[in-house]
């Protein structure tokens, strides 16, 4: 096995190499659209307070018109 190619060692697998690095700017245009993005944000309908769409609003504790939560009136 000493004198085994690595085709053979693999089991006839080649593996994938690139052929030349890639440079920092491919690299960089690449990475370009991988960022975070600030969560959605709606009105509740009930108190005006910005809240995030599909969720309970913090400040009137309500959903679709329910009151899910009860919230203290500070």
């Amino acid at each position: 096995m000493a004198n085994a190619g690595k085709s053979e060692r693999l089991g006839g697998v080649e593996m994938a190499v690139p052929k030349r690095k890639q440079s920092k700017s491919r690299r960089d245009k690449r990475r370009a659209n991988f960022k975070l993005e600030a969560p959605a944000q709606s009105i509740c309908p009930k108190c005006g307070e910005i809240k995030q769409p599909h969720r309970v609003c913090p400040a009137c504790g309500t959903y679709k018109g329910k009151t899910i939560i009860a919230v203290d009136a500070e």
